[in-house]
């Protein structure tokens, strides 16, 4: 067999850094060409990482219209990336995690009988609604993958669970941590000069995230109400409040905390930024799923504002707690993190920052290149 080409579909921030190890792997790879597709489910955080990573997609989708139904984004992504698969004649299509762009990227394979790899599958909170669509987007990806990168154990013990090929699954680790290893040994500058003077301070330092679509109105609110009364109760802390650019979570969150001294809101963050705030942080407050892989690489506990989820691993490890978005809970479990203090230690708990090689060890037996056996991660 020649050259392979490998069709990586991406359009949000998180895709992009954890499929980006994998993708510059595959760029250096003698038996691959790659293209990439930015459907821009992210548009502009999107464009800043590929920016980052310096990846230049093939094709950008441009599918985002403000305030879209999911009916009418699934519709969009169906049609072009069809048309790109159609065109390119890839010979396996790549797809990362549990977003419409993930699931309409892996439709699209099975649509033009074109095989494909679910980087970050298995991952379950039993619960259709919760995280909404995450759960049937990744729930419905398995169902039409043809080779499953579970990033852990339990992983994949869900996908055998629901009857998937054990032969068809690798235990790979999660690509995140390779991110965030590339990431730490660049050593960029600041962009944000404001975070940077602000982090020399000595002070705790709680960084915040909110975004999940079941979150949206009354769960952000809560979250924002909590963050006001903290910041009163540990005057001696700075919180960095990361805003995801939404108007509906940015109206709430600027309404309730602008003008609060040690309560500071960014519209964005640069990755590399981003990641020096959370190795400096001494508790994070998130509904990210991606903050709950990063955050254990640095030895940061989490208070994960969902009642649920997909990543159990970090609860077992004593580094996360649920907490919901109920303002009580919340203010409850961080002051007690806060007045306890305690010693920062990295755990391996996601991934050990091999995750991207081991996909591509796999792929490379998938498609016959060599038969060489993937040492699996074990967490």
């Amino acid at each position: 067999m020649g050259r392979a080409k490998a069709l990586f579909v991406l359009g949000t921030r998180p895709e992009v850094i954890k499929l980006a190890p994998l993708i510059l792997r595959f760029q250096r790879h003698k038996h691959f060409s790659c293209v990439v597709v930015n459907t821009g489910q992210h548009r502009e955080m999107s464009r800043e990482f590929l920016d980052l990573f310096e990846i230049v997609p093939g094709y950008d989708l441009r599918v985002m219209s403000e305030r879209q139904s999911l009916g009418r984004l699934t519709g969009k992504l169906c049609l072009r990336l069809e048309e790109i698969v159609t065109l390119e004649k890839p010979d396996l299509l790549i797809v990362q995690g549990d977003t419409t762009t993930a699931f309409c990227g892996a439709l699209s394979a099975f649509y033009c009988q074109v095989p494909c790899v679910h980087v970050e599958a298995g991952l379950r909170t039993g619960n259709k609604f919760q995280p909404f669509p995450e759960e049937i987007n990744r729930a419905l990806v398995a169902r039409l993958a043809d080779l499953h990168c579970a990033p852990t154990q339990g992983a994949k013990v869900n996908l055998l669970r629901e009857g998937i090929d054990e032969g068809k699954i690798v235990v790979t680790g999660n690509t995140i941590v390779d991110a965030l290893q590339l990431i730490l040994t660049q050593k960029k500058d600041f962009v944000n000069k404001t975070l940077e003077e602000a982090l020399k301070i000595s002070r705790k330092v709680i960084t915040v995230t909110a975004h999940r679509r079941e979150n949206w109105g009354k769960g952000i609110e809560e979250i924002a109400f909590a963050i006001r009364e903290l910041s009163e109760r540990f005057e001696d802390a700075n919180f960095f409040f990361s805003v995801h650019p939404n108007p509906v979570v940015k109206d709430t969150v600027y309404s309730l905390l602008r003008g609060i001294p040690n309560v500071f809101l960014f519209s964005t963050l640069a990755y590399s930024d981003f990641i020096k705030l959370l190795a400096r942080s001494n508790l994070v407050i998130s509904d990210s799923g991606g903050i709950q892989e990063e955050a254990p690489a640095l030895g940061v506990p989490v208070l994960v504002t969902r009642e649920v989820t997909e990543r159990p691993e970090l609860l077992e490890a004593g580094l996360g707690t649920l907490v919901g978005c109920s303002k009580e809970k919340i203010v409850e479990e961080a002051t007690r993190r806060l007045l306890a203090g305690g010693e920062r230690i990295p755990r391996s708990v996601f991934g050990d920052g091999k995750a991207a090689e081991r996909i591509e060890r796999a792929i490379e037996n998938f498609l016959g290149f060599c038969t060489q056996g993937v040492e699996e991660f074990k967490g």
